[in-house]
C-alpha cells in the first residue's frame, strides 16, 4: 500500500511540475501579444458597486476619474444603504467631480425582487443613473493605470467583440493576510488563467472588469436576470457568447487592492472564488489538482524521499520562475517567500472546495442551490 501511495504522489508531482513548465511558457506568449489598434473613443459609463470602508478606497477609486481618454466618461457609484462604511468616499468623490452619480441604496428599488447577489441588487438599482451606452463594471476594490479605458475600448471596438475583461494580480492593503491573498492571485490564479486562455480551455469574464455595451445587456436580460447569480460575472460573459460575440482579454494586468485582514477573511473570500469554479467547472475542478505543485511535490518528498524530494526542488524552482514571470507584467512586486504560504492555503481551499455547499460574501451567508444559484441562509440551514 505504501509504494502505490509514493507512486501516486510522485505521479501526481510530475504532472504538477509539467504543469508549471507549461503555465511559464504560456505566460511569456500572453503578454508578447500586441495590444488592439486605437478605435475612436466612445462615451462611458463606470459602475462601481461598493460595500464598506475597503483601505484606500478613495485612492483606489480616484484612478478611474484621471483617465487619459478623449471621450465622455461618467462614473456611478452605488452602495447598499446610505450608512455604508464606503458612503463618505461616495460623497467627497462627487463634491470633488461632476461626473459622478450616487445612488445611497437600498440595493434594489421597491419594485424590485430583492437579489441574493448583492452586488446585482447594487448594478439593478444603479442603472437608470447610466448615461451612456458603453458600459464598464469593476470592483470597488480595483486599481488601473490611466491608460486603462483607452485599452478597454480598443479592445471592445474589435470585430466580434462583444464584451472586455482584464486579467489582474493583488496587492495586499490590509497586513499580512491581505498580502498572502495578492501571492495567491498573483501565483495561481493570474497563471491558471493564462493557461486557460492560451489552450482555449477557458473563456474567463471577471468582476475586475467588464465592458460590453448596453445592447448586449439587455439581450441576455440585464442585471435582473443574474439576481440570484452568484459567478454574474461568469454568466455575463456566458450571454455573450450566446449571442454570437466574445469575450477579449488584452494582455494587461490591473491591481486587486485585497482587504483581507485576517486568516478567516482571506479563506472566506478564496473559498467563496473556488466554490464558484467548482460549480462553473465541474469535473474539471477536481483535475485541476494538478495545479498545485507544491503541496504535490512536498507529499512526494515525504512518501518518496529521493526521487520526491527532486521533485520538490525542481518545483520550487519552476514557482519562483513563474512568479518572476508575472511580476514582469505586473504593476506590483511581491515577496517571494510569501509562495509557500500561499500555496498551502490554497491547496487547503481547494480541498474544503470540493464539499462546500455554503458560503460567506459580504457578510451575507449563501446556500448554493443549482446550476451556480445562490439563495439567502436561514436560521435553520445554518
Amino acid at each position: 500500500m505504501g509504494y502505490v501511495l509514493a507512486y501516486g504522489a510522485l505521479a501526481l508531482a510530475g504532472v504538477g511540475l509539467l504543469y508549471q513548465l507549461f503555465a511559464l511558457g504560456a505566460l511569456g506568449r500572453f503578454f508578447a501579444a500586441p495590444p488592439a489598434a486605437h478605435a475612436p473613443a466612445q462615451a462611458v459609463t463606470i459602475l462601481k458597486p461598493l460595500h464598506g470602508a475597503e483601505p484606500r478606497l478613495a485612492e483606489n477609486l480616484d484612478g478611474f476619474t484621471v483617465q487619459d481618454y478623449p471621450a465622455p466618461v461618467q462614473i456611478v457609484l452605488g452602495t447598499n444603504t446610505p450608512e455604508d462604511g464606503a458612503a463618505p468616499v461616495a460623497r467627497a468623490l462627487i463634491a470633488a467631480h461632476d461626473n459622478i452619480a450616487y445612488y445611497p441604496g437600498p440595493r434594489a428599488p421597491e419594485s424590485k425582487r430583492a437579489a441574493a447577489n448583492g452586488k446585482v441588487g447594487s448594478l439593478i438599482a444603479m442603472m437608470p443613473l447610466a448615461a451612456h451606452d458603453v458600459l464598464v463594471l469593476s470592483d470597488s476594490d480595483m486599481v488601473v493605470a490611466p491608460d486603462y479605458l483607452m485599452r478597454i475600448n480598443d479592445a471592445l471596438a474589435q470585430p466580434g467583440v462583444g464584451a472586455v475583461s482584464c486579467l489582474y494580480v493583488g496587492r495586499g492593503d490590509a497586513g499580512l493576510w491581505s498580502r498572502v491573498g495578492a501571492m495567491m492571485i498573483a501565483g495561481q490564479t493570474l497563471p491558471n488563467m493564462v493557461v486557460g486562455l492560451v489552450t482555449g480551455m477557458a473563456q474567463p469574464c471577471m468582476g475586475s472588469t467588464i465592458a460590453l455595451r448596453r445592447e448586449t445587456l439587455d439581450a441576455m436580460g440585464g442585471f435582473e436576470a443574474l439576481a440570484d447569480v452568484l459567478a454574474d460575472d461568469h454568466a455575463i460573459g456566458a450571454g455573450v457568447r450566446a449571442q454570437g460575440l466574445r469575450v477579449d482579454i488584452p494582455p494587461m494586468i490591473l491591481v486587486h487592492a485585497g482587504a483581507e485582514s485576517s486568516l478567516r477573511a482571506l479563506w472566506r473570500q478564496h473559498l467563496r472564488w473556488a466554490v464558484t469554479v467548482r460549480d462553473l467547472a465541474g469535473a474539471g475542478h477536481y483535475g485541476s489538482i494538478v495545479t498545485h505543485g507544491l503541496p504535490l511535490g512536498v507529499l512526494a518528498a515525504v512518501l518518496a524521499p529521493g526521487i520526491g524530494g527532486a521533485l520538490l526542488l525542481a518545483i520550487i524552482l519552476v514557482r519562483l520562475a513563474l512568479a518572476a514571470k508575472v511580476h514582469k507584467y505586473a504593476p506590483i512586486t511581491l515577496p517571494l517567500w510569501l509562495i509557500p504560504l500561499a500555496d498551502l492555503i490554497g491547496f487547503c481551499v481547494f480541498c474544503a472546495s470540493l464539499f462546500a455547499t455554503a458560503i460567506d460574501w459580504r457578510g451575507a451567508s449563501l446556500t448554493m442551490t443549482s446550476k451556480g444559484r445562490i439563495a439567502a441562509r436561514t436560521k435553520r440551514d445554518r
